[in-house]
Formats: structure tokens, sequence, C-alpha cells
């Protein structure tokens, strides 16, 4: 093992206190956890987790937009009763064990 160096940074301490617990009940502390973030970053060489954007985002207002149009669209689908919901799923039940 090489020369060791300290590693200080800033963290919300409710996290850190959450986080803390995490590792705990796995039997390890921090740093050990930290220096497997290390290390395991070395053997990927980048991020030792998926680190990817959402294909597509959209604005509160697109949601909003998109919400009321589904809301829209349900408001047109017939009313069933509970013994029809049931008879359904029944049916689907059934289809799929054959």
């Amino acid at each position: 093992m090489g020369k060791q160096v300290l590693i200080q940074f800033r963290a919300d301490n409710e996290l850190k206190q959450e986080v803390a617990e995490i590792y705990e009940s796995l039997g390890m502390d921090l740093p050990t956890a930290f220096r497997m973030f290390m290390i395991r970053s070395k053997l990927v060489r980048g991020l030792p987790f998926e680190a990817t954007l959402p294909e597509a985002t959209i604005t509160r207002t697109e949601a909003k937009k998109a919400f009321y149009d589904l809301r829209e669209q349900a408001a047109d689908v017939p009313e069933m009763s509970l013994d029809e919901i049931n008879a359904e799923i029944s049916a689907v039940r059934a289809e799929r064990k054959r």
C-alpha cells in the first residue's frame, strides 16, 4: 500500500448519519465504504454505478397537460361495478394459466 493521505469533504449531517447507519448494518464504517467506492471506481474507470440522464425530460407544464389529457380520456370510460372488475381480472388470470 502506498503513502496514505487524508481526504475531507463536507456533507449534510443528517445524510451522513443515515448513510453511516446503512454501512454499520453491513458491518463497516464510512471510511471503509468510501475506500471500497474508490477501489471500485478505479477498477471500472468511472463511477461504480450507472449515472445517466433520462432520455427525455418534460417540463412541469407538459406533465400537467399530459395528466389532464389522460383524465379527459378516462372520463369517457364507462363505469364498472366491482363484480365486473373482478370477473375481468379472473378471466385474465385464467387466460394466463393456459
